[in-house]
């Protein structure tokens, strides 16, 4: 019986290469779902600070695969959870609670998220 030799060589340069394009297309993926929940006018917007200044993407941690899409203001977790106030549809005719829930899992864009990190990634490795 003849044995079979496997070489096997890791290129650490090139695994450090498909991380940092990880990291970039998990950064560019988040901001993308800032634009895409935007864009679909369903942040309660009164005087637009809610949605233009203190709604932002945290990337402190992507190094470690982890990114935040944040609204920071003091009133923006009352506004988020509870559904039964009265939203003014001047500015955003779509505003509501939870707002980013259309693209978490089960919402409607739920495959948002995976599709634009699956083709950034694929842009930023050059495919």
């Amino acid at each position: 019986m003849k044995k079979a030799g496997v070489k096997v060589t890791i290129y650490v340069d090139k695994l450090e290469e498909l991380d940092a394009a990880a990291q970039r297309a998990l950064e560019l993926t988040a901001e993308a779902i800032h634009t895409e929940v935007v864009q679909a006018q369903v942040i309660p917007f009164a005087s637009g600070h809610l949605q233009n200044d203190a709604t932002f993407v945290d990337n402190t941690e992507a190094a470690s695969g982890h990114v935040d899409l944040v609204s920071s203001t003091p009133y923006a977790r009352r506004l988020y959870y509870h559904p039964e106030y009265r939203f003014s549809h001047d500015e955003n005719p779509n505003a509501k609670a939870g707002w980013f829930n259309d693209w978490a899992k089960g919402g409607a864009n739920e495959s948002f998220a995976g599709e634009t990190f699956a083709a950034l990634f694929r842009r930023e490795v050059g495919l």
